[in-house]
């Protein structure tokens, strides 16, 4: 990324989100990190068509971000994969365009509601939590 107030030449990297991502999540408070240790970040350019279809979404755009795993507290099962929240880079910059909200933002948001997924969170508590860690 570029330092703030410079223009940037290319789309942001999958590196670039990650790093985003990743920084999200550090800004979340106790005791959310603790129990986030094993939950596996993946960035990808789109959701796969297995996805897509199993949440019955017909343009890939439409998806920016998913949990996959156990709501906490949910014991693991034999065979279970660790939880994961996935980021899918082009939705996210078709958002960031479109919206014009900061990427910084619009990524702590997906986190954000993504790991709201993996505790059970409300919306009302996913929101408070997001005011948490949005910059």
């Amino acid at each position: 990324m570029t330092e703030q107030g410079q223009s940037q030449s290319f789309a942001p990297s999958a590196q670039d989100i990650e790093t985003l991502a990743l920084a999200a999540l550090s800004r979340l408070p106790e005791p959310f990190t603790r129990y986030l240790h094993n939950v596996v970040l993946f960035i990808e350019e789109f959701a796969t068509e297995a996805v897509l279809r199993d949440l019955n979404v017909s343009d890939p755009f439409d998806l920016t971000g998913i949990y996959n795993g156990r709501p906490f507290g949910q014991e693991a099962q034999t065979g279970d994969m660790p939880p994961s929240i996935h980021l899918y880079r082009r939705p996210l910059l078709d958002e960031w365009v479109e919206t014009g909200v900061a990427l910084e933002s619009l990524i702590a948001h997906v986190v954000v509601h993504e790991v709201g997924h993996h505790f059970g969170l409300s919306d009302a508590d996913m929101h408070a939590l997001e005011d948490m860690v949005t910059e």
